[in-house]
C-alpha cells in the first residue's frame, strides 16, 4: 500500500502523542486519587492504536478493550469527555456511567470497550453483518489481546466472520502478557495469526511499535473487506511500558522488558523518520507537543469543573429508543 503522505504522518506524531500523554497524566491523576476505580493504560502501545486509526475512514467501526482510551483518542474522541468519563462526572462521553473500561462514543464510530476478554470478537460480526444489509462500504476493527484470543469467542467470532465474509479487521495487540501470565506459556503454536489460516482467511503479525507498518497491514485488510473478501487478523507485537493494572507490582517480569519497550518507542521511532526526511525539526516537536499538553491540561480543567451525575440519573439511559414505535 501507499506510504501516507507528510501531512498524515505528522497527524500520526501528534496522534501517538495525544494517546501516550493523555495517559500519563490520567495515570498521575489516579495516583493523586482524582479517578476513582481502575485504570489500565497502554503506554508504550500507541503505535498500534494510531496506524490502525490512520487507516480506517471516519465512518468505520472501532470495538476495544478494557484498555482502550488510545483507541478512542486515536480515532478522534474527545479529550474533554473522556477525562470527564474517568472522573466519573455528569457530562463524560456516557454521563459518568461507563468509566475508563467501559466506554464508547458513537459520534465517532468508537462503539465500546467492554472489560470482558474478547467480547469484541463476537459484536463484530455482527456490526459487520449490518453494513452488509445495508450495502455500506465501512469496516469494523475489533481490538483484543493475546489471551483473549485463547477464548472460545475469538475462534466464535472469526469463523462466523470467515463464513460470511464479513468486513472485519481483528486486530490482536500482543503485549507478551495476559494480565500477569506469559504469552509463550498460553499460547500453542506460538503465533496468533497463524490462526488465520484454519479459517482460511489472511493472517499477518507485524511490529506494532512501527506505526507504519501497522498502517499498512490494515490499509491491506481494509481494502479486502471494503471489497467484499471478508475479514483478516493481525498480530501487532508491542510492549506494554506499564503494568496490566496502575498499581501492578509487575513481579512477573523482569525490567528489561520495560527498557526493550522504551528503546523501541513507537513515537521516537517516528519522530527520527520525520526529522530525517526533514518534516520536522527539533523545534517543531516541541510546538506539538506543547499544543498537545494544553489540550490535555484543557481537558483535566473540565474534568475537575465538571459535576457529578444526580442520584436521579441512575434511571436514566436504562432503555434503548425505538423511534418507529412513537
Amino acid at each position: 500500500m501507499k506510504e501516507p503522505g507528510p501531512d498524515a504522518l505528522l497527524a500520526m506524531y501528534a496522534s501517538m502523542l495525544r494517546v501516550r500523554l493523555f495517559e500519563e497524566r490520567a495515570r498521575e491523576l489516579f495516583q493523586h486519587g482524582r479517578i476513582p476505580g481502575f485504570l489500565h493504560t497502554s503506554v508504550g502501545q500507541e503505535g498500534v492504536a494510531v496506524g490502525v486509526a490512520a487507516a480506517l475512514r471516519p465512518d468505520d467501526y472501532v470495538l476495544s478493550t478494557h484498555r482502550g482510551h488510545g483507541h478512542l483518542v486515536a480515532k478522534g474522541g474527545s479529550l474533554r469527555g473522556l477525562m470527564a468519563e474517568l472522573y466519573g462526572k455528569a457530562n463524560g462521553i456516557c454521563h459518568g456511567k461507563g468509566g475508563t473500561m467501559h466506554i464508547a462514543d458513537v459520534s465517532v464510530g468508537y462503539l465500546g470497550a467492554n472489560g470482558v476478554l474478547a467480547s469484541g470478537c463476537v459484536v463484530a460480526p455482527g456490526v459487520g453483518m449490518s453494513i452488509k444489509r445495508r450495502r455500506s462500504s465501512q469496516l469494523v476493527v475489533t481490538f483484543f489481546g493475546d489471551g483473549a484470543a485463547n477464548r472460545g469467542p475469538f475462534h466464535e467470532g472469526v469463523n462466523l466472520a470467515a463464513l460470511w465474509k464479513l468486513p472485519v479487521v481483528f486486530v490482536c495487540e500482543n503485549n507478551r502478557w495476559a494480565s500477569s501470565t506469559a504469552h509463550g506459556l498460553s499460547t500453542a503454536g506460538g503465533s496468533i495469526a497463524a490462526r488465520a489460516a484454519g479459517y482460511d482467511i489472511p493472517g499477518e503479525r507485524v511490529d506494532g511499535n512501527d506505526v507504519l507498518a501497522v498502517h499498512d497491514a490494515v490499509a491491506r485488510a481494509a481494502e479486502r473487506a471494503r471489497s467484499g473478501e471478508g475479514p483478516s487478523l493481525i498480530e501487532a507485537h508491542t510492549i506494554r511500558w506499564v503494568g496490566h493494572f496502575e498499581g501492578d507490582p509487575q513481579a512477573y517480569r523482569g525490567k528489561e522488558e520495560v527498557a526493550e519497550g522504551r528503546q523501541r518507542d513507537p513515537i521516537a521511532r517516528l519522530e527520527r523518520l520525520l526529522i530525517e526526511r526533514r518534516l520536522l525539526d527539533t523545534d517543531g516537536a516541541a510546538r506539538i507537543r506543547e499544543s498537545v499538553v494544553a489540550e490535555i491540561e484543557d481537558a483535566v480543567a473540565h474534568a475537575e469543573a465538571s459535576p457529578l451525575p444526580r442520584p436521579e440519573d441512575a434511571l436514566t439511559d436504562l432503555f434503548a429508543h425505538y423511534p418507529w414505535r412513537d
